[in-house]
């Protein structure tokens, strides 16, 4: 069984849903973005132990710091690809950002390949079901242009503004 929990931002931002299975959170996802589509959404609404861990992490984000801390999680259907992506945006840390070529040309060393498809990254990041805690939000366009996010172009903005950087 699934359950969610809404969690409250500060000014700026949208709210935030969180999802978990009882245990680990699975997803989380803007309110009214169209990340939340990718959730299942009619599930009971529950105050679990995850959310309370998950909400502490949010707040210390929310306060401008990067937590100490990582809430226990756990993403379905992931493929192998998916994970090598999901993983180095997870190395990209707080305040700073990468972009999708960059990812991709460290996938394709690490393939052994002369060449990975950043558009293919793309659709990889854009499938990210725990925005914030592996932070899609830090990855841009290749020359540091903002590109789409599923969490809303508006959240990305001030997400990336909370970590310092000036984009609007």
């Amino acid at each position: 069984m699934y359950y969610k929990c809404r969690y409250k931002t500060p000014d700026g931002f949208s709210d935030i849903l969180m999802l978990s299975d009882g245990t680990s959170l699975t997803g989380i996802a803007f309110e009214g973005s169209r990340d939340i589509s990718k959730h299942e959404l009619d599930c009971p609404e529950a105050e679990l132990a995850i959310f309370v861990e998950t909400r502490r992490w949010l707040d210390i984000y929310f306060s401008g710091k990067q937590p100490d801390f990582m809430p226990a999680y756990i993403i379905h259907d992931l493929t192998p690809f998916r994970r090598e992506v999901l993983d180095e945006v997870s190395k990209i840390p707080f305040g700073q950002t990468n972009n999708y070529g960059q990812i991709a040309a460290v996938i394709a060393r690490k393939r052994g390949i002369a060449r990975m498809s950043a558009q293919a990254v793309g659709g990889a990041v854009g499938w990210n079901p725990l925005c914030i805690i592996i932070p899609c939000h830090r990855v841009l366009g290749v020359h540091g242009n903002l590109t789409g996010y599923g969490g809303g172009m508006a959240n990305k903005i001030a997400l990336l503004n909370l970590e310092g950087h000036s984009l609007m």
